[in-house]
Formats: structure tokens, sequence, C-alpha cells
């Protein structure tokens, strides 16, 4: 990838650490946030940082001129309406930076990091802002841009690998169990570099065992998005 990758949620606690591994590996990194300073980790030191907001368009296009890839990992809300609610920042959030990131004809790769279980209308988490039902509008979204892309649905979020480290990597939104957010943060970097993710939607989870060192094979192993709609 030429250009650089922007993170939308980068000072969050999953985004905080796609920047992190992204700077690591040497690849150039914009922060995109509401409040790029005020990460319970602050950026490395060469990371570029945009204050801007997913739910007002005019606010992103300079933070994603130019990107080659973006990574958008953003808290949904939970209200009913208004600016705080999933509708407004995982739906019409998504919407505002695929056409930010598109305006000039760019073609980056959008990596979205969604959840578990949004498929399932019924479920109490639904209750808090229609929250499941945004969530996979705004992944259609992402699968009907025609951008190379990938959607990442991480299981229940912990902070350490209590669950193991081993990766699981499965469609259809079927399962439950648990994940570690630095687990979701390598599969959105891997995802970025990996041809094998484009085009494809997945669950992760952790189990006993060691972290995959090679992750094409693990993506290598799923039907891509077209596949699974016309079963």
């Amino acid at each position: 990838m030429d250009g650089p990758i922007a993170v939308i949620g980068g000072a969050g606690r999953v985004g905080g650490l796609v920047t992190r591994r992204l700077h690591r590996l040497g690849t150039p990194v914009r922060v995109v946030s509401r409040q790029p300073d005020r990460g319970s980790v602050p950026p490395p030191e060469g990371v570029e940082t945009y204050r801007a907001d997913v739910r007002y368009a005019d606010t992103l296009e300079r933070a994603l001129d130019g990107c080659s890839g973006v990574v958008f990992s953003v808290e949904p809300g939970t209200a009913e309406s208004g600016p705080d609610c999933p509708e407004s920042t995982v739906h019409d959030g998504v919407r505002n930076v695929l056409a930010a990131a598109t305006r000039r004809g760019e073609r980056p790769h959008f990596v979205l990091v969604s959840q578990i279980f949004v498929t399932r209308r019924d479920h109490p988490m639904n209750a808090y802002g229609r929250l499941l039902d945004w969530r996979l509008r705004g992944e259609e979204a992402v699968r009907d841009s025609a951008l190379p892309y990938t959607v990442v649905r991480p299981s229940w979020l912990t902070d350490d690998t209590a669950a193991g480290s081993r990766v699981r990597l499965e469609q259809e939104d079927r399962g439950s169990g648990w994940v570690s957010r630095s687990a979701v943060a390598e599969a959105c970097v891997r995802a970025l570099r990996t041809p094998e993710a484009a085009g494809r939607t997945f669950e992760i989870y952790n189990e006993p065992g060691s972290a995959p060192a090679d992750w094409t094979p693990l993506f290598r192993r799923l039907a891509p998005d077209r596949a699974l709609i016309t079963r």
C-alpha cells in the first residue's frame, strides 16, 4: 500500500492497538478521532492525528485524502436517536467515511470492525437503539461499496488472553465466545496486508493454543461473501 492507513476511532481501545501495530510495521498511519489526544495510550511519535467525527461528513475529507486503507473501529453509542445513536455512528458514520475516502476516485481497502449477533434481531442487545440492525446496515454499505473490504465481527471482547491466543474464524454468525482486543487488532492489520481477506465477512474468537504466525491459511478457508449470499 502506497498511501497511509486511516484508523477511524484510532484513539479507542481496538483502534489504538491497530495504530501501534501498523506503526511498528513501518506503515504510515493517521489517527482519526473526535478526540485524538484523549486515548488511554498516546499515539506513537510520528503518527498523524486528525480531529474528525464520522457523524459529520465535512470533517472527514482532509483526514482521508489519499489513504490506501481505512480501518473503521468506532464505539456505536446506544441512544434511541440523535448523534449518539447507532444509526448516526455505525450506519451513517460508515457511509460518510466511505464517501470521504473515495471522493477523488480512490479505492482504499476498507476494514470494518462490527460485532457478532448482528443477524440476530431478537437478541436483547438490539433493544439499545437497534444496535444490531444498524451494525448490519453499516456492513451492507461496505459490501455494496465496490471497494476491496473486510468485515471483522469480534465476539465478546476482553483485554487479556484468558480464552487463549489461538484464533478461530467463522462465518454466518452462529457462534459465541470471547476474543482479545489485541487479536481483533491483529486481524484488521493482517486483513489489510493479505489479499485472501478481501471480500470476506467473518466472526473471530480465541481458544486455547498459540497465536497464529501466518494468517493467510485462516483467511483462505473463508468463503467469499458473494458465495455466502448465493447459497
